[in-house]
């Protein structure tokens, strides 16, 4: 089993998809690691819409066309409710996309674990995805997951990383 470090160096933006289906058990694994996810106050101010089916996954495709995207068996998509998202009172700051980070990034090494794929969208049409994938009031797409097995000419960028000494200050 991979330690914690080893998992977080192998996940990785999965730019290419196989048409293999994810089976029932990883989708319920990463899913898991999703609910168990922290939240601010433990508000949980999420929803997660997992989208499988041609009608809908056509749907979803039309708010981001690449055409890597769309090799993508499913894609889940991260709600926040921003009628119950933590509020910091001080400044107003509002949590909720933090807490779907959280979550998101969950699944994202969840799915690394169990030998699957998955990036992080956020570069879509948010109100087009409301369209046609109508919400109540309050819920905002943060971001789209795609997940599936990835393909053996999946392009990886090597990833560039600042040093601790960039990054960290110790006062």
């Amino acid at each position: 089993m991979k330690d914690f470090l080893e998992l977080c160096a192998e996940r990785f933006s999965a730019r290419l998809f196989t048409d293999a289906p994810v089976s029932e058990a990883d989708l319920q694994y990463v899913l898991e690691a999703v609910r168990l996810a922290p939240s601010a106050v433990n508000r949980q101010p999420w929803r997660w819409l997992v989208v499988g089916s041609d009608e809908g996954r056509a749907k979803v495709q039309r708010c981001y066309d690449r055409p890597w995207f769309q090799t993508a068996p499913i894609y889940i998509i991260g709600m926040k409710d921003t009628s119950t998202e933590w509020v910091r009172p001080c400044d107003q700051k509002r949590h909720g996309d933090v807490d779907l980070a959280i979550a998101a990034e969950h699944l994202c090494l969840a799915a690394t674990e169990r030998g699957l794929g998955t990036c992080w969208v956020c570069n879509f049409d948010p109100a087009l995805l409301q369209t046609l994938l109508p919400q109540p009031e309050g819920w905002e797409p943060v971001v789209i997951v795609p997940l599936g097995h990835i393909a053996p000419d999946c392009p990886r960028r090597e990833r560039q990383r600042k040093s601790l000494a960039e990054i960290v200050e110790r006062i």
